[in-house]
């Protein structure tokens, strides 16, 4: 996902900067997303508004946790599902985005997005529908005009208690792809 959300991003005029505890691995990520792609420092405090969480769920608390008072009055994208093994439910009776803003500082604001796309059909580039939800009117503005400017139609969801069922609409998706409908797939909504 990091890999489809930077290009995608950096496609579209964004500054895309990326945090690893591995090096190498971000700065490889960075080469291959091009068009002025850097690599912060592991630990510092990011250089954009938006933060998206490009972690998968087992991490992702970790991770907001370790970054602690850096990401002080930055808008978190939580992009995790919060799957068991095998994807077949979800392990958290709450949601990952209700996780992520109980461990953030307090002047952050949450926003789940994302979740409900599947990366190589991000990386594809084509229009698409983009759920989310959160608390601050404000934060959820500011993502859904970046995600409209990278050709995703934002649909809001509603506040962040919404962001589990984003994430349970995350497990219809791989339920669909597992059971016939194939991986190349995306949820959207018709609205008239």
């Amino acid at each position: 996902m990091a890999s489809a959300i930077g290009t995608r991003a950096a496609q579209h005029g964004h500054s895309v900067e990326l945090l690893s505890r591995n090096t190498a691995k971000a700065q490889a990520l960075a080469d291959q997303i091009g068009k002025g792609a850097t690599v912060g420092t592991f630990g510092a405090r990011p250089a954009g508004d938006i933060v998206i969480l490009a972690v998968l769920y087992d991490g992702v608390v970790d991770a907001v946790t370790n970054y602690g008072d850096a990401l002080a009055g930055k808008i978190l994208v939580d992009i995790s599902n919060p799957f068991n093994a095998d994807a077949s439910g979800l392990v958290t009776p709450s949601s990952a985005a209700q996780e992520v803003a109980a461990a953030a500082p307090e002047s952050a604001h949450v926003v789940k997005a994302l979740n409900t796309i599947f990366g190589h059909v991000l990386a594809k580039g084509t229009p698409l529908d983009a759920f989310i939800a959160g608390d601050s009117a404000e934060a959820k503005a500011t993502v859904a005009a970046f995600l409209d400017s990278m050709e995703l139609r934002t649909l809001d969801a509603g506040g962040l208690q919404a962001a589990s069922l984003l994430e349970s609409a995350g497990l219809l998706l791989m339920g669909l792809a597992r059971n016939g409908a194939g991986f190349d797939l995306a949820l959207g909504a018709e609205v008239s």
